[in-house]
């Protein structure tokens, strides 16, 4: 049950990165693209942009240094590095798999076009690289359970010989 609960919050972080963070990096950096500076305290979709960064980066750190299943990290790492294979691979699929199709409505097209921009950059190559580092730990393999029980046997008083 532990894992299955850790494949769904796997499925979960995946989305969040990569909608949730590809839509804010383009309300965050969008200034930056005309060489004019935007400055985020007075414009509110800056602010948003990076607010929903930082909620990304929240979840990011709460599902790496979490005791959740490994999985929670494994799948958004493996979709994270497939992506950036495809695009070391085939630049044109891997950046054709991001939806900027114009009949779409225009908050999946903005994320979409941020998605190209974090895989062209480098930054989903690193998030997977990090999210894959807590797969390799056998600690974060075996139950919580286990442990306790561990502890309890160690604890237990040796009723063996009797009371006297």
């Amino acid at each position: 049950m532990r894992h299955f609960l850790g494949l769904l919050i796997g499925v979960v972080v995946t989305a969040v990165l990569l909608a949730g963070a590809g839509w804010a990096s383009q309300d965050a950096v969008r200034g930056l693209a005309g060489g004019a500076t935007v400055d985020p305290i007075n414009d509110s979709k800056a602010l948003i942009g990076l607010g929903a960064m930082l909620l990304a980066g929240l979840v990011l750190g709460l599902v790496v240094a979490g005791r959740v299943s490994p999985l929670a990290t494994f799948v958004p790492s493996m979709a994270l590095l497939a992506w950036t294979v495809i695009y070391a691979l085939d630049t044109n699929r891997a950046l054709g798999l991001a939806p900027v199709d114009p009949a779409m409505n225009p908050m999946i097209v903005q994320a979409g076009r941020g998605m190209q921009d974090l895989l062209g950059r480098g930054i989903f190559a690193m998030l997977g690289i990090a999210l894959f580092v807590p797969v390799l730990m056998p600690s974060r393999w075996a139950g919580r359970q286990q442990e306790l029980e561990e502890v309890y046997e160690e604890e237990a008083p040796d009723t063996s010989r009797g009371y006297y």
